[in-house]
């Protein structure tokens, strides 16, 4: 069970102590009222409060308690041990009562999949009308739990200073006739394992050349037993369970919650990541999927940019591929969105590279739950559940044509390939791609040019000069150089281009082996006082926002195929330097 405070962020995970077999390194007493103060906030003090972990025992429980700062720079931390809760508590001030701050959490708490809500009312002894304060704080969380879908498990008014109704019922609130806070959490139903199918996902496998009949990990869901017949949801291949061991030795019955190793009776094409079921209750795969996210990172997100997508022990490539609305904390209207910021609540669509095995959050929690990583940074700027798989993604498939890029290659009698420049507005991008053409049509090979101007004439006219307009500008021509180089031609891109994962994106969607990234490095006080288009005049007095070298960020290339700086080298001599990459054949070299 994981909790979650106004002042303070609290993860707590409970299970009953006979399902305990960890050694209880922390049975010494615990002051549980002495965890309820929560410190100052980190905004107003400057700083960032760091997060604690602990272990509390009551008579039926052993709860295990991630208490983390409330304040918005904490909320990556927060996020991550919300994600693994099964209740949420916020510890609010009685005198402030459920203040925005605790609204936020509880929508969090909510999006996140925690069923449980409790609401500790702190600070009871200060209050100058507490019995009023109260009431209006338990109307406020029941109005709060039901507007969310969380299950109302108890609003307690305590003191964390004199230990009031925390541990045990105090004499001090006559007109309090519930239960203590221990006691309320004691009193929220566990999961039932035994009602779930099961899930195991893969973390390693032992493998006997391609295939394998061992592999490691945990059930996250129901129940395994050894005659079992398992079904890996990636290949739809099947096999009966042969045997289960532990650390502690072999077992028949492996439940929810169990680490263990399993033998299946034959060789399989199994992966880390692969999730195995019961044959008679298959996982669905999707590669599309619409799904409630919140924003953790400082960078703004952007659809069409592509991140590391985390659910359990799997991991693809992903992109959001529309951002459908924020939805306002406080009142959850929906609000039309371009990009997202730090701690953005928001509904999207994603795809990934590859199908995952997946269901919603509603139905299997386990595998419900992602995450978004920065390829570059590895920081999580996402969280999210999955809401549904979009039905286009059961229905689109890829047609299997007759001919293939190495027969248009052979007809046209050389490679296809992508030759990406990338540089300022005025760096000799155009120029320099108008002769590279002329010069490999002299040599009869089949090309076409990509160019920015010409492009924002007609397929991405829609588009402005945004973040997020740049980056889905560069995912359209990365899709369609791509088509055009299975046409079996030699495309050559003219786009500024300035974000270096788009561009990387490009080089993932083309294949690393037909694209070269020629990356002109002219330097910005010679692109400016080239300036055929006025462009970096209109940016310095203001007229022209978002100007690329100016008020908005070039990220060069950190291994271009090749830099040529054009203050340095003439056009004949650029070109030379590009056809040296490309070979005879017009093949890397």
């Amino acid at each position: 069970m994981k909790l979650e405070l106004s002042q303070l962020g609290c993860a707590l995970e409970t299970s009953p102590i006979q399902r305990s077999r960890r050694p209880a390194a922390r049975e010494e007493p615990l002051a549980p009222e002495s965890r309820l103060e929560s410190p100052p906030s980190g905004i107003e003090h400057g700083e960032v409060h760091a997060s604690s972990h602990w272990t509390l025992f009551t008579r039926k429980r052993r709860m295990q308690i991630d208490d983390v700062s409330g304040d918005p720079k904490g909320f990556s931390r927060l996020i991550s041990c919300a994600t693994q809760a099964q209740a949420a508590l916020l510890v609010v001030d009685t005198r402030l009562g459920l203040d925005s701050q605790a609204r936020r959490h509880a929508r969090l708490a909510a999006m996140l999949g925690i069923r449980s809500l409790l609401v500790a009312a702190n600070k009871v002894d200060t209050a100058t009308s507490a019995a009023l304060d109260f009431k209006t704080i338990d109307e406020a969380a029941q109005a709060l739990a039901a507007q969310h879908g969380l299950e109302l498990a108890g609003v307690i008014p305590v003191s964390a200073v004199r230990g009031d109704n925390v541990g045990s019922r105090s004499p001090k609130t006559p007109w309090y006739t519930g239960p203590s806070l221990l006691a309320s959490l004691d009193n929220i139903a566990d999961d039932e394992a035994s009602t779930e199918r099961l899930l195991f996902p893969v973390q390693r496998v032992r493998q006997h050349g391609r295939f394998a009949n061992d592999c490691a990990g945990s059930v996250i869901s129901g129940v395994a037993r050894v005659g079992d017949v398992l079904r890996v949801a990636r290949t739809g291949q099947t096999a009966r369970l042969n045997e289960i061991t532990t650390a502690d030795g072999t077992l028949e019955i492996a439940a929810k919650g169990s680490a263990i190793t399993i033998r299946l009776e034959r060789d399989l094409d199994l992966v880390r990541g692969d999730v195995l079921s019961h044959a008679d209750q298959p996982i669905e795969l999707t590669d599309q999927f619409e799904a409630s996210l919140v924003w953790l990172s400082d960078e703004a997100g952007h659809a069409g940019r592509t991140y590391d997508l985390l659910s359990g022990t799997q991991c693809t490539k992903a992109s959001l591929t529309k951002l459908k609305h924020r939805l306002d904390p406080d009142t959850d209207v929906r609000q039309a969105v371009r990009s997202l910021s730090a701690g953005d609540l928001a509904v999207c669509t994603v795809a990934t590279n590859a199908p995952i095995a997946f269901d919603s959050f509603d139905n299997t929690p386990s595998l419900g739950r992602f995450m978004l990583v920065d390829r570059y940074t590895r920081t999580t700027v996402a969280a999210g559940l999955i809401r549904h798989s979009l039905r286009r993604a059961r229905n689109v498939h890829r047609q299997s044509l007759s001919i293939q890029r190495a027969d248009r290659e052979r007809l046209n009698g050389h490679p296809a390939n992508v030759i990406w420049l990338t540089g300022l507005s005025g760096s000799g991008k155009s120029t320099i791609a108008n002769a590279l053409e002329s010069a490999l049509y002299g040599q009869g090979r089949h090309t076409y040019i990509l160019d920015g101007d010409n492009i924002r004439q007609g397929l991405n006219k829609d588009l402005g000069f945004t973040d997020a307009d740049r980056v889905e500008n560069i995912r359209r021509v990365a899709e369609v150089a791509n088509l055009m180089a299975d046409a079996g031609l030699i495309v050559i891109t003219a786009f500024i281009s300035p974000f270096r994962q788009e561009r990387d994106m490009a080089r993932t969607l083309i294949g690393a082996e037909r694209f070269r990234e020629i990356h002109l490095s002219t330097p910005l006080e010679v692109c400016e006082t080239r300036d055929p288009k006025g462009l970096y005049r209109k940016a310095r007095d203001g007229s022209i926002p978002n100007m690329t070298g100016i008020s908005s960020p070039y990220e060069p290339p950190v291994a271009p195929d090749l830099r040529i700086d054009t203050s340095q080298s003439s056009v004949d001599q650029a070109v030379r330097m590009i056809l040296s990459q490309l070979g005879p054949t017009g093949g890397r070299r």
